[in-house]
């Protein structure tokens, strides 16, 4: 019998941590369970990452940062710490982004094997419980960050799809039809000093912190998404070719990259997604655009999009709450906050006032990215429920369309 007991609290903390990272690592696996080898290879863009990659490379995270500190960690060829390496340039050189498609070795079944070992090591140690906060903290940014790669394997994977011309399916249920939504309604917020940022309540990233002050003019947002159908009208309109709805650099993107719509529809009305060539849903939330389009759409819409401060106060104040997921297909989701599209703001990615990092090599994950990207808020369908709380900061380029992204109007209201 032991001499000194753990408190049930903290043989609870770490019961659930297990869990928590047991699920996780399951989950991945799960949403590569219907792919081919062939498919964990596929990369169809130099900015987009292979299925195996994603495995391999969130394995590397645990064995890197949590194994190795404990000489824990299996032993792989030195190679494989810079083929699965992302930008962490504090722990050794990166293998180039572009060409994780032509890493044929290892083998996925080498790859799969290196992901069993490390799972084994790592519920080892949770469950002796001998780790210090330190480490365990480790663990839980592990496990949020394998929840991103998971929604990043959807969306490269969609992409890499794109570019087959059998426009093959990754999921064979189809997607409900969305019932007819009603006309945009807005809910007017009083401006004045608010709080934004995360609160000591859970997991957040570095990027969410410290909570701090912003002061708003009295605005106006939305009820609900932008629709397909609401879009295809900007589009009819002539949108993609009137210059006085984008910023410079969108109409430049118009021009180079030939866009005429948002990514992924197809002609006569269709579009592809996870679930193959499908008719396009006017009720659905448009998806798949840039934030040049979005921004171009507010313009023609006479609004304009709203800052990430105003959109989570708004959450905050009307009380949205994340509904569970429902499935790998867009939904309605009543009015969007959480689980449909993820929405574009205007806000540029920076620090908060008072923002520090975390410590050592993890302290690249966020801070380091704080330059010439658009803050997004909200979730997809595809984002993880652990991840859909209010002060949840996603960041992209405005050119970045691939992502599971739309739109939400807002307003500014003069008052008397």
């Amino acid at each position: 019998m032991s001499q000194n007991p753990k408190p049930q609290a903290q043989v609870d903390s770490l019961t659930t941590l297990a869990l928590s990272f047991a699920d996780c690592r399951q989950h991945s696996l799960a949403l590569c369970a219907k792919l081919s080898p062939e498919d964990h290879m596929v990369q169809g863009a130099p900015f987009a990452s292979p299925p195996k990659w994603h495995l391999a490379h969130t394995t590397w995270f645990f064995s890197t940062f949590i194994l190795e500190p404990l000489a824990r960690h299996p032993e792989v060829p030195e190679s494989w710490k810079t083929l699965f390496n992302s930008y962490y340039n504090g722990v050794g050189k990166p293998h180039p982004r572009a060409e994780r498609g032509i890493i044929s070795r290892p083998a996925l079944t080498e790859v799969l094997a290196w992901r069993a070992a490390v799972d084994e090591q790592i519920l080892a140690i949770v469950g002796a419980g001998t780790l210090d906060k330190t480490a365990l903290d480790l663990i839980e940014l592990g496990i949020q960050h394998e929840m991103q790669h998971q929604e990043l394997l959807l969306t490269d994977l969609l992409y890499s799809f794109s570019h087959n011309p059998a426009y093959p399916r990754y999921s064979a249920t189809n997607p409900l039809g969305i019932p007819a939504v009603e006309a945009v309604g807005w809910h007017q917020l009083d401006g004045g000093l608010v709080d934004i940022g995360a609160d000591a309540q859970g997991f957040s990233f570095d990027n969410e912190y410290p909570r701090h002050r912003q002061f708003l003019e009295t605005f106006a947002i939305a009820d609900r998404l932008i629709t397909n159908g609401e879009f295809r009208e900007f589009v009819a309109a002539g949108g993609y070719h009137d210059p006085q709805w984008w910023l410079s650099e969108g109409w430049d993107m118009v021009h180079d990259q030939q866009w005429q719509h948002p990514l992924y529809w197809l002609e006569d009305g269709q579009v592809f997604g996870l679930q193959g060539i499908q008719t396009l849903d006017l009720n659905a939330p448009v998806c798949h655009l840039s934030g040049y389009e979005a921004d171009a759409y507010a313009r023609w819409a006479g609004c304009r999009l709203p800052t990430e401060y105003e959109w989570e106060h708004a959450v905050c104040v009307l009380g949205a709450s994340p509904p569970p997921p429902a499935g790998l297909s867009i939904q309605h989701s009543g009015p969007g906050w959480f689980g449909s599209v993820w929405q574009w703001t205007s806000s540029a990615y920076g620090p908060y006032p008072g923002f520090s990092p975390d410590t050592g090599a993890v302290g690249e994950y966020n801070g380091k990215f704080m330059s010439s990207q658009w803050v997004l808020r909200g979730a997809s369908f595809a984002t993880p429920q652990a991840q859909r709380r209010h002060s949840y900061r996603n960041f992209f380029y405005p050119r970045d369309r691939w992502q599971f992204t739309g739109l939400r109007l807002a307003k500014t209201v003069t008052l008397p």
